[in-house]
């Protein structure tokens, strides 16, 4: 099989869009769909595919691309692209499996199909009843980067969406598991196993492309703590506080722990899903729960990383509303990036002390930082994201990178896109370590994404021409092959190489389904992860499946009441003696319950928190007043030590010894 994987270049320079032969092995999926039902309902079935990819005849292959376009049509209406997936026209798991298999046809149809399926998934709310369509998704997406994609000798744009569909898919799989409703798709695991096994040995040859790798990476993460805690245990999803096994921490610090498995969920995660429900419900706790959260930064550098790539999600999602929030994860990066980048300068730290996984987490960080900067509600807000906090005395420096051979070496003070764009630029070698030059790429790639997001939106020309700016002095500057890797990679996912601020003259409409980030999936997941984390008597954290509706015929239906009669309840004086009884202010609504009920929580685990430290401050008083009183009776040990050697005296400074003739004087006195 091969590893080194090389992008092809087509006449028009930029990568090919689909494979130049048919896909007959990724039919095999459709033979093995076990519900008939459903593919019965559908027109798109395997033998038009085959016919629609194989056909020569151009009258033939112009009707079946017209039946394909209806097709897309009708699924762009089932999936409800511009309802955000809600609608009684709406069935996503049918949608869902119906694009699938238009993704088997080649050409414009095979994009705008996977097109869509992105946008769906990212959109799409979380419920039970998808967990079928998510699975046969998962399985399709596997099977195409496994036996299609990787037996190619070169790189295509499909592999890069099929790697963000497949993020999309894993990413909602893995909030499904922390609610505990994966427990009864063990099969549908045990056949993912294979597929997972062969994408493992197949990752080494995305490693010159970190966005397909990064993606590759948390597939196989999620993957793994899923099957190894779905399949080996039994346990239900339960938040519990593990009382017994504090002793046997070797944290510092209590843990609140979540178990599914044996999966732990950290205080940083519940403290960025705290601050996210601050900033919905305009809580004044939000100040105090962004303390408590940077107080865990270090819990950012452990290598169970998916509990931080939730975080940053979360965390991002409030960033985009609040700037408060948006300063704490610039200053959790910040410390995480300095600790991991003074860790790898250090030549003769242990194997152990590195952080092979930290690129993934700076890596979606830099993917967050490009959503806020297009997405974020106020313009304070996405500017702060793209150039930092610091007001520069010459801003138009601080637009470009600087050269990477200087000999000056930048501090890390910011970590907005500029901010990184510069420390990054200046570290990068031909020998640099893997967390530079990845993180590197990711900012040139997702400055191309950005710009072509942004074309036409005359609201963000400051924005557009900045980041125009950053780019061509990129291209100037460094001669990395690399870095014009990220350049052609993400004008191939566009569909566009050409020059987005050259080449239009009136207004770019951007059509649903064309969208390169990830607008609503973060929003999704703080919502759901706010349910599960502070349950209250009036949400559920899922929704569970729906029983099924039986009609059963009344033998005497119930008589329709007149609309204009309306029951009141009517309060006298009988039944209330006493006036003072009755509440003088309204009845707390929903919101404000649910902010105390919030600060209640939070204040309570404070608490416990403040009581462990005064433990430990205790203790360490004790120990200190120990290691004290060792040192002073050292110290006089010393002393009577050098006393003796130099007098010959064992008495104490300053004490007279005793007189023995005056003592035997009184002694026969007394006789």
């Amino acid at each position: 099989m091969p590893v080194n994987k090389s992008p092809i270049i087509n006449k028009y320079g930029v990568i090919a869009s689909s494979y130049e032969e048919p896909l007959k092995c990724s039919f095999k999926l459709l033979s093995q769909t076990k519900n008939n039902k459903s593919r019965s309902s559908f027109s798109i079935t395997k033998e038009f595919i085959l016919k629609f990819n194989e056909t020569q005849k151009p009258e033939e292959k112009q009707k079946l691309l017209e039946l394909a376009r209806k097709n897309i049509l009708k699924c762009k209406r089932r999936l409800g692209l511009k309802t955000l997936g809600c609608g009684k026209h709406v069935h996503l798991p049918a949608a869902w499996t119906e694009v699938v298999y238009l993704a088997q046809c080649k050409g414009e149809i095979q994009e705008e199909a996977l097109n869509i399926l992105f946008t769906s998934l990212d959109h799409a709310s979380f419920d039970c009843d998808h967990l079928p369509a998510l699975f046969f998704v998962a399985e399709s997406v596997l099977y195409r980067l496994c036996c299609d994609a990787f037996l190619k000798t070169y790189l295509y744009s499909v592999e890069i969406k099929l790697s963000k569909i497949g993020y999309l898919v894993f990413l909602r799989l893995f909030i499904f598991f922390l609610h505990g409703h994966l427990a009864s798709f063990k099969e549908h695991l045990l056949r993912l196993q294979p597929y997972l096994c062969a994408l493992s040995l197949s990752g080494q040859s995305y490693y010159k492309y970190p966005n397909i790798s990064s993606n590759v990476e948390f597939i196989l993460k999620t993957a793994e703590i899923i099957c190894k805690s779905e399949l080996l245990s039994e346990s239900v999803f339960s938040p519990v506080e593990n009382k017994e096994g504090y002793e046997n921490i070797d944290s510092d610090m209590e843990h609140l722990k979540f178990q599914q498995g044996g999966y732990e969920v950290n205080h940083l995660l519940w403290h960025c899903v705290a601050a996210w429900s601050c900033v919905q419900n305009n809580n004044p706790q939000l100040n105090n729960v962004l303390e408590h959260l940077i107080f865990y930064k270090t819990q950012l550098q452990k290598k169970c990383w998916l509990n931080s790539a939730l975080a940053l999600l979360v965390l991002g999602e409030a960033a985009k509303l609040n700037m408060a929030c948006l300063k704490a994860l610039m200053d959790l990066m910040r410390n995480f990036i300095s600790s991991v980048m003074s860790v790898q300068n250090q030549e003769e730290s242990c194997k152990g002390d590195d952080f092979p996984w930290a690129w993934n987490i700076v890596y979606l960080y830099v993917t967050i930082l490009a959503e806020i900067c297009l997405y974020a509600a106020t313009s304070n807000l996405r500017k702060t994201a793209f150039i930092g906090f610091c007001v520069c005395k010459t801003p138009r420096k601080s637009i470009f990178p600087i050269d990477a051979r200087s000999e000056e070496q930048p501090e890390l003070k910011e970590t907005s896109i500029l901010g990184l764009l510069e420390y990054f630029s200046s570290k990068i070698s031909d020998n640099c370590d893997q967390l530079v030059w990845t993180v590197y790429y990711g900012l040139v790639y997702n400055l191309v994404r950005m710009s072509w997001e942004l074309r036409g939106d005359e609201e963000q020309d400051g924005l557009r021409n900045i980041i125009w700016q950053t780019l061509q002095k990129t291209k100037d500057c460094e001669k990395d092959k690399r870095i014009f890797n990220a350049i052609k990679i993400a004008q191939a996912e566009l569909n566009d190489p050409t020059d987005p601020f050259t080449n239009y003259s009136t207004k770019v409409p951007s059509n649903v389904g064309d969208e390169t980030f990830s607008k609503y999936i973060g929003w999704r997941i703080a919502n759901t992860l706010s349910k599960l984390f502070f349950p209250s008597t009036d949400t559920c954290p899922l929704p569970l499946k729906k029983p099924p509706i039986k009609q059963v015929q009344m033998k005497y239906p119930n008589k329709k009441q007149d609309p204009m009669k309306k029951r009141v309840l009517r309060i006298t004086a009988r039944e209330h003696p006493s006036v003072s009884e009755l509440p003088m202010f309204p009845y707390p609504d929903f919101f404000t319950r649910a902010d105390k009920e919030l600060a209640r929580i939070i204040d309570h685990h404070w608490q416990k928190e403040l009581q462990v430290r005064q433990r430990e401050d205790a203790i360490c008083e004790a120990e200190e007043l120990k290691d004290k009183e060792l040192k002073e009776k050292n110290h006089f040990r010393e002393i009577m030590k050098k006393r003796e050697e130099k007098l010959h005296k064992q008495t104490k400074p300053y004490e007279l010894p005793p007189r023995i003739e005056a003592i035997s004087l009184e002694k026969t006195q007394r006789n």
